[in-house]
């Protein structure tokens, strides 16, 4: 069951947390959504950058599934990844 709360789903800003682990995974960049439903399937963000003064690699972004959010309140959403 996801909870969410009164202010709807705005996600910018909200910080992404696994619970798997504790880990800090972001801060949410993007979202993905079924354009035939209107459902959004998965949010995304941006991954860690293992680049040699920003210019080298990229492309690390993560893809969250909407089943795998637990709990999304009103500066963090709990994931399970």
């Amino acid at each position: 069951m996801i909870i969410i709360n009164n202010k709807g789903l705005d996600f910018k800003h909200k910080e992404v947390i696994n619970i798997n682990d504790a880990r800090r995974l972001g801060y949410v960049q993007d979202v993905t959504a079924d354009l035939k439903t209107g459902t959004i399937t998965s949010i995304i963000v941006p991954g860690s950058t293992n680049k040699l003064f920003g210019f080298f690699g990229g492309g690390n972004d993560i893809s969250i599934p909407w089943e795998n959010i637990v709990c999304i309140g009103e500066e963090i959403i709990l994931v399970k990844y």
